[in-house]
């Protein structure tokens, strides 16, 4: 976020998952493509331990799709193995937003990257981020944490 709006601590949220068989591939690890749905996992968490969820922002004819992604792959995951997913609003724009991801396995760094979503209406415009969203996106956790071991 910009410099002086946020609290770093409070801007991250911790998600574990259990991996999947069918996140495999032929190798017996995590798909590649598989990384992104990590990282939509860990935004949708981080929104809702901030007490939102798409459909409430949907409702309001705000939707968030995502403009740009990278992945940096840098030791495999495998089925049956939890993975915590870090994610953390790193840049708070008025017309978009920037999450960065980190995945690990016990401490061991399995991929990093981000995301920047757009802020558009209903009709795909771009369109400011309301006062009290912003609010919302500047805000620590305050539902709690669910571990999500599947």
């Amino acid at each position: 976020m910009e410099p002086g709006t946020h609290d770093p601590a409070a801007a991250t949220t911790t998600l574990n998952l259990r991996v999947r068989f069918c996140d495999t591939d032929l190798m017996g690890i995590v798909h590649h493509a598989n990384y992104l749905a990590y990282f939509e996992a860990g935004r949708v968490e981080w929104l809702r331990r901030r007490g939102v969820t798409y459909g409430s922002w949907t409702e309001r004819g705000m939707h968030l799709p995502v403009v740009e992604a990278s992945v940096r792959y840098r030791a495999p995951a495998r089925f049956d193995d939890v993975v915590t997913i870090e994610t953390a609003l790193t840049q708070l724009r008025a017309l978009s937003l920037r999450f960065a991801y980190r995945i690990a396995r016990a401490g061991v760094l399995l991929a990093e990257g981000f995301t920047r979503l757009a802020c558009v209406d209903a009709s795909h415009r771009l369109t400011r981020f309301p006062p009290d969203v912003m609010s919302i996106l500047r805000s620590a956790e305050s539902v709690p944490a669910d571990v999500a071991l599947g």
